[in-house]
């Protein structure tokens, strides 16, 4: 056997196939098998030293290597479709085995014929770890959603967005999809699951559900799991979303005085006249000449403080009282509907974000209260001061009509 010529075409080899040269990969392989061939059917008598070590290329055809994983096929095509294969001789027995330790995988099978021996490593292929999986980056539906939202999307939202967001995922997505196969999840798959949650009336719902699958799919590719989004097919309108409104003056007074004399006054006024999002409530506290809270919107878990001034609408309701400790959202809401049943606790925001206009605020000093972004430029170069904003909340300041007994 000529060592040094297998050894440069080795060397040839390799070279063709980290380059991705197909055709030079195809050749050498041919020049090499024969060679080893001629080898082995010029001696005799003694089992030959390349039947106990390297001595061949298992080729697989095209029709075979689509039977493989396509995130193995890709570089596999680039080295030509061929496996390195021994052939080991026991009395006078034959068998042949083959193994593959490149890009992750550590493969070994063997057999009586070079076709089983193939059959068994496309087995074999479909039933190891790829890479992804040894990084641990799960490929089913389920278990790859979780590491999104642990690793990158929790990093986008509040925390109060991504808690909200769960109970949706865990009731109409995971419920859905399970630990599915990502790479077998079609679009039809998809739109039969939007059209069912439209069909009981939740546009909403349906709205975000999309959101969020977009999101994982879009994560998937970015990760080379999938090759495509499945959305992309999906036919999906978002639903006309109804807005709320504020009080009138008459439902506003209507409200405060159908809480005299209980702690539901203070914390409907200060809700009313803060302009503070629900799920803000509980991190609402007095300092001084202001109610401070958290302002939720804020995303990769960064803590924003908002300050807002006691108005003139406000402070009567603040005399004499000590701290007050909201119940959660969902009591609030029950209690504004024994009186305003057609309202939502978010009209209480628009409400007071309607009388910021009525009365003459400011826009910045509005949107300061509200908790809205000032732009890049204004927040970057804007820093006011709490005599500017308590100026501007001496403004919120009108009449509410009396609320007449019964006759």
């Amino acid at each position: 056997m000529d060592q040094q010529k297998i050894l440069e075409l080795a060397g040839r080899l390799v070279l063709a196939s980290s380059s991705g040269n197909n055709d030079e990969v195809r050749a050498v392989s041919e020049e090499l098998s024969a060679i080893l061939r001629q080898s082995d059917n010029g001696q005799s008598g003694a089992e030959p030293q390349s039947q106990t070590g390297f001595n061949g290329f298992l080729k697989f055809t095209l029709q075979e290597v689509s039977k493989m994983p396509k995130d193995f096929t890709n570089y596999f095509r680039a080295e030509g479709c061929t496996v390195h294969y021994r052939k080991r001789r026991r009395g006078n027995s034959i068998s042949y085995e083959a193994r593959y330790r490149r890009h992750g995988y550590n493969i070994s099978v063997s057999g009586t014929t070079l076709q089983a021996v193939k059959q068994k490593f496309i087995k074999a292929l479909k039933e190891s770890e790829s890479p992804r999986d040894m990084y641990g980056i799960p490929k089913t539906f389920d278990k790859f959603a979780v590491y999104y939202f642990e690793n990158f999307w929790k990093r986008k939202v509040a925390p109060e967005t991504y808690i909200n967001s769960m109970y949706k995922y865990k009731n109409h997505i995971k419920a859905y999809f399970g630990d599915k196969p990502l790479a077998q999840i079609t679009p039809k798959n998809c739109q039969d699951l939007l059209d069912g949650i439209k069909a009981k009336g939740y546009g909403k719902t349906a709205d975000e559900v999309y959101s969020m699958l977009n999101g994982i799919f879009n994560a998937a590719i970015k990760h080379r799991i999938i090759m495509y989004n499945p959305l992309e097919l999906v036919v999906h309108t978002q639903h006309e979303r109804v807005h709320g409104r504020a009080l009138t003056c008459e439902e506003e007074s209507r409200l405060m005085a159908a809480f005299a004399g209980t702690k539901y006054q203070l914390l409907f006024a200060v809700a009313l006249y803060t302009g503070l999002r629900p799920n803000e409530y509980k991190t609402a506290r007095r300092e001084g000449d202001f109610i401070v809270a958290v302002n939720s919107k804020q995303k990769n878990g960064k803590v924003k403080y908002k300050k807002i001034p006691v108005t003139p609408m406000l402070r009567p309701y603040l005399e004499g009282a000590g701290e007050f400790v909201f119940p959660g959202a969902r009591y609030m809401r029950d209690k504004l509907r024994e009186v305003l049943p057609e309202l939502i606790l978010y009209d209480l925001r628009r409400t007071f974000n309607t009388r910021c206009v009525e009365c003459g605020v400011t826009d910045m000093a509005r949107k300061l209260f509200m908790g809205h972004s000032l732009g890049k430029l204004d927040s970057a170069y804007t820093d006011v001061s709490d005599d500017y904003l308590m100026a501007e909340g001496e403004k919120l300041k009108y009449d509410l009509p009396p609320i007449l007994p019964p006759i």
